[in-house]
This record gives C-alpha cells, sequence and structure tokens, in this order.
C-alpha cells in the first residue's frame, strides 16, 4: 500500500532536536505501525505529532493546519496515548465523561475488563489494566486518529490479540492509528505499512 491519495493525516518537516525531519501521510481507516530500537525517535514522533512536544514542520487533519486548531481540540482529535498512560484521578471511572460510560463498558467488554474494575483506585489495577483501560478512555472519545506507543507492551497474547481486534473494528469505521510497536509479528497483523525508525529518521519497510 502506497501513500495515500487523500490522506486522513498529513506531516511534512516535522521534527524538533530530538528527530526527525519526518514526512508520513495516514489513511482514513489506515493502521501504520513504526519499528525500531529504544531511542530511536518513535516515541519522539508520535509526540510531535500530537502537539505536546515543541517542534518545526506541519501537521494537518483533512487538510486542515494544525495551527488552525487550539490545543485541546487538536488532543480531541487526535489523541496519544503514552507507555505509561498518565492518570490524574483517583478511579478509572473519573477519567470518564458521564456520556462515556456506555461506550466504555462495551470496550472494556471487549478487552475483556470487568466493569467494576472503574471502581476501583487506578493504582491498585495491574499494568495490563491499566494500559487496557487507558486503550478504552482513549477511544471513547471518538478520535479520529489515535497515536499509540507501545499499547500492548504489557500484555498477554490473548489480551493482545483482543486489542487488536478491537482497534482494527475501530478503523473499519474510518479511525486512523499510528502504532509504535517492537513486535513485527503485531505490526505484520494489523499494519497496513510498516516504518522501521533508524536515526531518528523513519524508513519504509
Amino acid at each position: 500500500m502506497g501513500e495515500p491519495a487523500n490522506p486522513l493525516l498529513t506531516a511534512r518537516g516535522l521534527g524538533s532536536s530530538f528527530g526527525g525531519p519526518f514526512d508520513l501521510d495516514l489513511a482514513v481507516g489506515e493502521c501504520v505501525c513504526v519499528l525500531g530500537k529504544s531511542g530511536s525517535g518513535k516515541s519522539v514522533f508520535l509526540r510531535l505529532v500530537a502537539d505536546m512536544d515543541p517542534g518545526s514542520g506541519t501537521v494537518a487533519l483533512k487538510g486542515k493546519s494544525r495551527s488552525d486548531w487550539s490545543g485541546p481540540e487538536w488532543r480531541q482529535r487526535v489523541i496519544y496515548q503514552a507507555a505509561e498512560p498518565a492518570w490524574w484521578a483517583q478511579t478509572g471511572a473519573e477519567h470518564f465523561c458521564p456520556g462515556d460510560m456506555g461506550p466504555a463498558a462495551i470496550l472494556m467488554q471487549a478487552l475483556g475488563l470487568d466493569t467494576a474494575l472503574l471502581a476501583h483506585p487506578v493504582e491498585q489495577l495491574s499494568t495490563g489494566e491499566r494500559q487496557r483501560l487507558a486503550l478504552v478512555r482513549s477511544l471513547a472519545r471518538n478520535p479520529e486518529v489515535l497515536l499509540l506507543d507501545e499499547p500492548t507492551a504489557s500484555l498477554d497474547q490473548s489480551s493482545t490479540l483482543a486489542v487488536e481486534d478491537l482497534l482494527a473494528s475501530r478503523m473499519r469505521t474510518g479511525l486512523g492509528i499510528v502504532i509504535v510497536t517492537h513486535s513485527r509479528e503485531q505490526a505484520q497483523r494489523i499494519g497496513m505499512r510498516q516504518f522501521e525508525m533508524r536515526d531518528h529518521q523513519l524508513h519504509a519497510l
């Protein structure tokens, strides 16, 4: 699969002192996987797209420049999920808007999570439970693009496949996804295109 003719997301000359410049087009419903060694710049790339770190270059969503959105508006549509997601309240439920609880319950079921976990203190959840709950939190906000940094790093095989199945179902509704992963097997299963980050540059595989 080559570069999409009408991309959902476009990044041009995106970079900082930590990596780049990066160029990437992401199609509607496409999953792009980025592989590479630790410290090669994979997370830097995601954070630059999400406008989490200062940098140069341009990013656009459906042809509209990121500079035309406010920061919160952009990050509502283009969600970055870190490898170790942040939690700012005591329980999982406090991280969801009331209107998101129904969709969140459906997402949790798809990932093998008991909704009772929402009432538990986040710090008492296992690493894998927190990682899956963070994905539920991201998807419940209905982003147009999801930037995932090693979203299954702490999961067993069955939980990993459940995550991949859920992401594939959302891609069929148009969600664009960029995943940083160390697993070539995962990249082959879910990625429509794969890149390797070498010397802080993206190289198509």
